[in-house]
């Protein structure tokens, strides 16, 4: 389990970049694809620099000073430096060795949960991808395309070898389309009835991935602690911050944590539940 928990810590610290710089490049490319259908010349200020997941090296916000090597340790060069830059001082967010640590605990968990083997790398797959999401949405309120597709495929290739998958192939299937239809009737009901619009597309994608993941029989479970979780949060929000009511809250992250409870513990929490009803 420590070589996977270090491993995480390091993919944490990848996240940390895929969380910040891809609604960026997704941004940018929006923005160029509607000039191109517009046909509206390139404003001349636009940034002509390359900036993707590799480039630019990672930098300083406040003063461009370019991150060193030994700067970059996951949590460890946090500590060293005292959450601040080298050069200029600047606060450093701890956000980011947060994500960084709970990778690194989260990808442990798995190794304890499925041990090594093909199912630990695929459910590594998985969590990774919906800290990334989760994360994303928090921020931005989108769940990218480039990550939910590529997941949904993912979850139905898994679904056809006995090694890594955690349902099998009609399991997968049904799953994923149980999944996408579920919250597509309830976001056009609710649009019809109350004129608002519930939730995005994104959020039908991600539950569609996590029923080609984990399998139909899992998507109860993961949309009824999805909404717990979510409620309870959003009524903690207005009585203790007083958060405008009419503020919405992503849901994505909701179903990403609850997607990980039932990756790890799906069937404990469906067979005790059936014990209690008597089943």
């Amino acid at each position: 389990m420590g070589a996977v928990a270090l491993l995480g810590l390091v993919v944490g610290s990848f996240l940390n970049v895929v969380i910040y710089r891809l609604p960026i490049m997704l941004d940018r490319d929006w923005r160029r694809q509607a000039r191109e259908h517009l046909s509206l010349p390139e404003p001349a200020d636009a940034e002509q620099a390359r900036f993707n997941l590799v480039t630019p090296r990672s930098s300083c916000p406040g003063c461009g000073t370019p991150v060193k090597a030994w700067q970059n340790i996951p949590v460890v060069s946090y500590l060293l430096l005292r959450g601040s830059c080298a050069a200029c001082g600047m606060r450093i967010s701890p956000r980011y060795p947060i994500i960084e640590a709970l990778t690194g605990l989260f990808s442990a968990l798995i190794a304890w949960q499925f041990g090594y083997g093909m199912a630990c790398a695929a459910a590594l797959v998985l969590t990774w991808s919906l800290i990334a999401l989760a994360v994303i949405d928090l921020d931005h309120q989108i769940l990218p395309d480039i990550i939910t597709l590529p997941l949904l495929w993912l979850g139905l290739f898994f679904a056809l070898s006995s090694d890594a998958a955690f349902t099998d192939l009609r399991g997968a299937v049904i799953g994923a389309l149980a999944g996408y239809l579920s919250l597509w009737s309830v976001y056009h009901l609710f649009r019809l009835v109350t004129g608002k619009e519930g939730m995005g597309y994104g959020d039908f994608k991600l539950f569609a991935a996590l029923g080609a993941w984990l399998g139909w029989q899992m998507l109860p479970v993961i949309i009824l602690l999805s909404a717990l979780v979510g409620a309870l949060t959003g009524i903690a929000l207005i009585v203790i911050r007083g958060r405008d009511r009419q503020l919405p809250i992503p849901f994505g992250p909701f179903l990403a944590a609850a997607g990980f409870v039932a990756l790890l513990w799906g069937p404990q929490i469906v067979s005790a539940y059936l014990g209690r009803a008597g089943i």
